[in-house]
């Protein structure tokens, strides 16, 4: 699998701010866009512009591979 770019992971989380908004008081993220926006803040703070698949956590690829299939689907 190629790598993901800063754009596509920025898409995937708005994807999934999209499909699950923030909820209350504190405006809680969903675990989907949560899980892919700790590999997005490294990225920015470490000015990469991709990453590999393999670097993310369990939750994070999940919610990548979700995104893709879905976005496929469409």
């Amino acid at each position: 699998m190629s790598d993901i770019t800063i754009h596509e992971l920025e898409a995937a989380i708005n994807f999934w701010r999209a499909r699950s908004p923030s909820s209350g008081d504190e405006l809680v993220l969903c675990k989907e866009a949560s899980a892919l926006s700790k590999p997005y803040a490294l990225m920015i703070v470490q000015r990469q512009t991709a990453l590999s698949p393999e670097g993310l956590s369990a939750t994070a690829r999940e919610a990548w591979d979700s995104y893709v299939r879905l976005k496929n689907a469409l």
